[in-house]
């Protein structure tokens, strides 16, 4: 079985855990810091609401069902989804899809080569 680590992220008042392979959870918490660093940049009208990763986690263990705890491939497919849904027309997003599309292709190989097991 995988080590998995959980990045906490809260988006106002709500608390969620996203779950990653241990290897690649420091990198959606610097992707985390990086878009929100960015985000204040884009100038479209319509720009997606990002949670704040504050913490990391080895183990989970909720005592409140209404916490959710997202697979990690499926919230930076999500992610990708938000960002290239973006139309801006003067911050060079492709840099931050970039970003998102290489952790998004690091997740699949590795959900795959670990079902392939």
């Amino acid at each position: 079985m995988a080590l998995m680590r959980y990045i906490v992220m809260k988006s106002m008042q709500e608390v969620s855990f996203v779950e990653m392979p241990a290897s690649h959870a420091y990198q959606l918490s610097a992707l985390n810091l990086r878009l929100h660093k960015e985000i204040d940049k884009l100038t479209a009208s319509h720009i997606p609401v990002l949670p704040y990763a504050i913490a990391e986690c080895s183990e989970v263990d909720l005592h409140d069902k209404s916490i959710a705890i997202h697979s990690g491939l499926d919230y930076v497919n999500q992610l990708e989804n938000d960002f290239a849904s973006i139309e801006e027309k003067t911050y060079p997003l492709i840099s931050l899809l970039t970003e998102i599309r290489a952790l998004q292709a690091q997740l699949e190989q590795w959900y795959e080569e670990e079902y392939e097991s």
